[in-house]
């Protein structure tokens, strides 16, 4: 089956380490089946593999790969959840130290068939395309459970996004805004802002600009380039939500603002099962959308890769099988 996958690791050169071609068609082992894959979509996490993060040089080659919808053995259109835990984890999914992702442990869904546990998968409405359903396992599980489970953004809070223009900042721009939440998110790219401001953001700002008032919480996906930014930028009792850290992940902590300010630093890594099968139903119900920048086949997955290393994306790429 014609796939796309890590063949080597290059921490300097990601794309070096790609190849798509055939792979054996998956394994399935008891209490997991086969989808066929319709769409899939691009994430950070797939370029972080190809540099070997995560990934052993046992483990390669590995079939890329965290998101997909498609239809399930019995005919159904389902979307993979792409959290696979151990089975003897009786808690939350996400809080599992064992957990793992598609493409770590087991092969992704840059493929025309992948393997899932039965239990990770959610029914597909009609009302959503193939390709948006695929957007919505990674980035936008991880900006709905960061915007509504662990901020906890009501109507009429303000929400600050930093870093307009990946799948996750589009993904919690357009939710908060659907949900009545004040969205302001940040960019260094003038048409990055412009285009925030059309997916409802309130207001729009360049990277470490000051204010007109603090925030009752800020979604960090940055890291060292915002994150001092981000805690100034925060109400007293404010939190400060943080699910990746692409800038780098060794900022200061700045201690005596965070106690004296009584603020809350949460981590936050994708979301339950529970709560993909709410999002899909909330984009199926009130007309949300990702923001997708391309389809392409997946025979052409390097352009999407290469375009996701430049930065230049707005949104999700995505690849289809047909």
């Amino acid at each position: 089956m014609l796939a796309a996958y890590a063949a080597t690791a290059n921490d300097a050169d990601p794309l070096a380490a790609l190849e798509v071609g055939e792979r054996p068609e998956p394994e399935v082992p008891a209490g997991w089946t086969t989808v066929t894959v319709k769409a899939a979509s691009l994430n950070h996490h797939d370029v972080w593999s190809l540099r070997g993060v995560g990934l052993r040089a046992e483990q390669l080659p590995m079939i890329l790969g965290c998101d997909a919808a498609g239809v399930d053995e019995d005919g159904n259109e389902v979307v993979v959840h792409g959290v696979i835990g151990d089975p003897a984890w009786s808690g939350e999914e996400t809080l599992d130290p064992r957990r793992s992702l598609l493409s770590e442990r087991h092969p992704g869904t840059f493929a025309e068939q992948v393997a899932v546990p039965r239990a990770n998968l959610i029914p597909k409405p009609a009302e959503l395309s193939f390709a948006d359903a695929a957007c919505l396992p990674t980035a936008w599980l991880t900006a709905y459970r960061m915007l509504f489970v662990r901020a906890d953004a009501k109507p009429g809070s303000t929400v600050l996004v930093q870093g307009a223009g990946g799948g996750v900042s589009t993904a919690a721009i357009a939710l908060g805004a659907a949900a009545g939440v004040r969205v302001w998110a940040t960019s260094r790219s003038e048409e990055k802002r412009a285009r925030a401001l059309e997916l409802g953001a309130d207001r729009v700002f360049e990277i470490g600009a000051r204010l007109p008032e603090r925030v009752d919480a800020v979604l960090e996906t940055v890291g060292e380039a915002t994150w001092a930014h981000s805690l100034r930028s925060l109400k007293p009792g404010g939190a400060l939500v943080v699910s990746g850290a692409t800038s780098g992940e060794a900022p200061s902590a700045e201690l005596m603002r965070v106690f004296f300010l009584q603020l809350r630093v949460l981590g936050s890594t994708m979301g339950s099962r529970e709560e993909l099968a709410r999002l899909v139903q909330l984009c199926a119900t009130s007309g949300v959308r990702p923001v997708i920048q391309e389809t392409m086949p997946l025979a052409d997955a390097a352009r999407g890769f290469r375009a996701m290393v430049d930065g230049d994306v707005f949104g999700k790429i995505v690849f289809t099988m047909d």
